[in-house]
């Protein structure tokens, strides 16, 4: 398995002086994902969760929505030069029946950990392959209990501590329980590690749960949260134009400046319960 953090030297400068010292970083590599053997894509990521990862991302695509669709997920061995395994390269085969990615979902490039991807074909999944409508979710969830989710988030955060420099998506309950929690040095990824494992454990559609991420919610995380059948996504920072038009015409909540007792709904306000509005 690759390292999920790795130590480099570093001149640390403080108040005019300058001394050498050990960091920790945040481990950033490659992986190919494969379906029945097949190349897909490539993702930058932090390792770990690897076959969370490849999971969700299929979900995210439209490719898979339920557990049996997934027959085996392998790390791909002979990887190197002497037949070894770098853990970079990981095969998903599918379950009898499941038809395999269309044409138009392989990418011939890799996708970096801060973009992800973003092209017609996912915009095309979201509006016609959504397994399950978020618009008829009945949650309802009170203000208090979204303003607690980011230091929640934050305080779950194991390799954030040690290396300050990794994104976090957390699922969370209509009454605030942390579900499940992934890192990685993509926000995509993360949540794709999140739908993955909810994939895998026979959760899927994630009904009356709240995924909030760190960092900002671009139409990419909507799309995820949408595909997985989450009615409501909150983020720390700002939504993109895309993402507030993908979640107000797929009828998801979307919370942005989720910090301290404030914050910002973009979208689908009625599921919060009653505000006085000034």
């Amino acid at each position: 398995m690759g390292r999920v953090t790795v130590r480099r030297r570093v001149l640390r400068v403080r108040e005019g002086t300058a001394s050498p010292r050990p960091d920790t970083l945040a481990a950033e590599e490659p992986m190919e994902i494969r379906v029945g053997g097949r190349p897909l894509t490539v993702t930058m990521r932090t390792p770990g969760d690897d076959f969370d990862l490849a999971a969700g991302f299929l979900v995210s695509e439209g490719v898979v929505h339920a557990a049996d669709a997934v027959a085996a997920i392998r790390y791909c061995a002979g990887a190197t030069a002497d037949g070894g395994n770098t853990y970079n390269v990981v095969d998903v085969v599918l379950g009898r029946g499941v038809a395999p990615p269309d044409a138009s979902l392989e990418r011939n490039f890799y996708t970096t950990s801060s973009c992800g991807l973003c092209g017609k074909a996912s915009l095309d999944a979201v509006r016609t392959q959504a397994a399950w409508s978020v618009a008829e979710d009945p949650l309802r969830v009170g203000p208090e209990t979204l303003t607690a989710l980011p230091d929640r988030l934050r305080a779950a955060q194991r390799v954030f501590d040690s290396t300050g420099g990794l994104h976090a998506a957390g699922l969370f309950s209509a009454d605030g329980e942390l579900l499940c929690l992934r890192e990685d040095v993509g926000r995509h990824n993360a949540v794709d590690k999140v739908v993955g494992h909810a994939l895998r454990s026979g959760l899927l559609p994630l009904r009356e749960t709240v995924l909030m991420v760190s960092g900002r919610a671009s139409f990419e995380l909507v799309q995820k949260a949408v595909m997985a059948g989450i009615p409501v996504l909150a983020a720390v920072s700002a939504p993109s134009s895309l993402a507030v038009d993908l979640a107000a015409e797929s009828g998801l909540t979307l919370i942005g400046f989720l910090r301290g007792a404030s914050m910002n709904v973009y979208t689908g306000a009625g599921r919060l319960l009653p505000l006085p509005v000034s």
